[in-house]
């Protein structure tokens, strides 16, 4: 069964993983990047929205 809790900083815990919110002006800037090969990093591509916000999955490392 799939769970949703509502915490107080506006994130989201979903099946136990915790999505930070975004409005649409404060997206990462590596938001909807896709992989290039010069560069080799990866962006975000996977997210979804609700009320107003822009979710993303919160990374537990600070530096990443």
């Amino acid at each position: 069964m799939k769970t949703i809790k509502f915490l107080k900083n506006k994130s989201i815990r979903l099946n136990h993983t915790t999505y930070k919110p975004y409005l649409i002006g404060k997206l990462p800037s590596k938001f909807a990047y896709i992989y290039d090969e010069d560069e080799e990093k990866e962006g975000i591509t996977q997210w979804f929205n609700y009320k107003g916000f822009t979710y993303i999955e919160q990374q537990d490392n600070p530096w990443a």
